[in-house]
This record gives C-alpha cells, sequence and structure tokens, in this order.
C-alpha cells in the first residue's frame, strides 16, 4: 500500500465466538491503559517514582441501525439469565470493498449494556442501537481470534 493512502473503515463486522452479529457501522473504545502509581521516595524530595501497576481496558461501544442480526443481541443478553459465560469476540474493520484493513479478538467478553432505538412518529429518524461490551484484554495474533 502506497504511503499517501490510508485505511478507512466504513463498517465493523463483529462475532461472538463465531456467531456473526453483523456489521456495525461505529466503534468505539478500543483501547487499554497502563495504570501507574505513584510513590515518593523519603530523602529524595526531587524525584517521584512512577510505578506501572496493571492494564485497565475500556469497554467496547458499537452501534447500527436495526437489522435482523438485532434479535442475535437479544438472544445473548438472554442466555445470561442462565449464567454468565465469558466469549471471545472478533472485531473486524471493512472498507466499502468489504475488504479486512484490522482485526481485533477480545477475551472475556461480556454485554454489559444494549441501548434500542428511540421511536418517535414526529420525526422520522433511522431506529439506532448500542452494544457495550466489556473484555479482559485483547489475543495475541495468530493465537485463534
Amino acid at each position: 500500500m502506497p504511503a499517501d493512502i490510508h485505511a478507512v473503515a466504513v463498517s465493523f463486522v463483529v462475532s461472538i465466538d463465531d456467531e456473526d452479529l453483523g456489521s456495525f457501522n461505529s466503534c468505539d473504545g478500543l483501547g487499554c491503559e497502563i495504570v501507574m502509581e505513584q510513590r515518593e521516595e523519603g530523602g529524595n524530595n526531587g524525584y517521584v517514582w512512577q510505578l506501572p501497576t496493571r492494564i485497565k481496558y475500556s469497554n467496547v461501544k458499537l452501534s447500527r441501525p436495526l437489522t435482523e442480526q438485532s434479535a442475535k443481541i437479544a438472544d445473548w443478553f438472554g442466555s445470561m439469565a442462565s449464567g454468565i459465560e465469558r466469549k471471545t469476540a472478533t472485531i473486524e474493520a471493512r472498507t466499502a470493498e468489504g475488504k479486512v484493513i484490522a482485526r481485533w479478538a477480545l477475551v472475556d467478553v461480556i454485554p454489559v449494556k444494549w441501548s434500542g432505538p428511540q421511536l418517535s412518529l414526529d420525526s422520522a429518524k433511522v431506529a439506532i442501537e448500542t452494544l457495550e461490551l466489556a473484555h479482559h484484554g485483547f489475543l495475541a495474533p495468530g493465537s485463534g481470534g
């Protein structure tokens, strides 16, 4: 790929343990952060130690217009009534032509929130749903995700 061409994702295809949830048109929150702890050393007033403690992963929010695939999300939430089972999720960023430009595999995923559309006869808006996922990190490339 030439250096002056940038990959532009137009859809995010999501699967949970190889169950296709369809494509979403926005994906927010893919990331992680090292939590730092500050320690002041006695007798050394000019220095504060910055110590890494843990990795914190933000929740991932996916949004799209309602589709036939929306029922799969409701089924997934419904299955939580009999016990929470963490799963593996794969998110693929794709171009308009369907070419995968990036892939993330999330480990120990659970759905934490689903927001359905706000429906009103007063305005003709697209019915949007949002799915929020919590996870325990990313799988390394080539490790099955």
